[in-house]
């Protein structure tokens, strides 16, 4: 049904910025639940953002640092991420799903921070 694709990743330096784009296909942003995850080597994928049409989320160690946003014309989601860490570098994902849920994942995208 809804297909996933991130752009925009890339390697930085401590302190730059990046930002991450999801494209969307076969349904709605308008009406979905969407999401940033991240996933280092070795480590569990961990929730970042998130977005509803009501509300966005984020997780404690980004919080301040990075911004979720979707554009609806598009079927877009974004990603803003400024005051990068080597900590931040992971593969990130894009989500989405029903209100309340991720049932459908991209394929992510490579962030490496340098320090």
């Amino acid at each position: 049904q809804v297909q996933l694709v991130e752009s925009g990743g890339g390697l930085v330096q401590t302190g730059g910025s990046l930002r991450l784009s999801c494209a969307a296909s076969g349904g709605t942003l308008s009406s979905a639940t969407m999401g940033w995850f991240r996933q280092a080597p070795g480590k569990e994928r961990e929730f970042v953002a998130g977005i509803s049409w009501r509300s966005t989320s984020y997780s404690d160690s980004v919080k301040g640092r990075f911004t979720i946003s979707r554009d609806n014309a598009k079927n877009t989601l974004y990603l803003q991420m400024n005051s990068l860490k080597p900590e931040d570098t992971a593969v990130y994902y894009c989500a989405s799903g029903p209100p309340g849920r991720y049932d459908f994942w991209g394929q992510g995208t490579q962030v490496t921070v340098s320090s």
